[in-house]
């Protein structure tokens, strides 16, 4: 069984809005330090340069329940699904739970940097968008 654990950040923003910012891959750059090496669109899909070398990213499609599940599919071809939601917490405030799995190769320190650095990317969106 895989080890998970739910990240959360709670933002001064609708959920709409904050889905809406969160769902367009072309944001990725702004508050995801793995993808700020830039994101575009090549024959239908959106690649992203990372520390991991070219990924591709593929998000759920467009639904009113606050789901932006996607995937990331590594340069070796391994697919990485990353669950991710929009919560409402009121009409002017929303929470964003991502849930990171351990992968089953990683050590204590590996799962450790993972997490610290997807709080810390969840902790860059919220300063986005509350500042916008």
């Amino acid at each position: 069984m895989t080890e998970s654990r739910h990240l959360t950040v709670s933002i001064d923003r609708p959920a709409a809005a904050v889905y809406a910012y969160v769902r367009d891959p072309a944001h990725l750059p702004e508050w995801a330090a793995g993808l700020a090496g830039g994101i575009r669109r090549e024959r239908g899909e959106w690649v992203a340069d990372s520390p991991m070398g070219r990924v591709l990213v593929r998000f759920v499609p467009v639904n009113e329940y606050g789901v932006l599940d996607h995937d990331v599919v590594l340069p070796d071809g391994t697919t990485t699904t990353n669950p991710l939601r929009v919560l409402a917490d009121g009409p002017d405030r929303s929470d964003v739970v991502f849930t990171a799995r351990r992968q089953p190769a990683m050590t204590d320190e590996e799962w450790a940097a993972d997490t610290d650095a997807i709080t810390a990317d969840l902790g860059t969106l919220k300063r986005v968008l509350e500042a916008g």
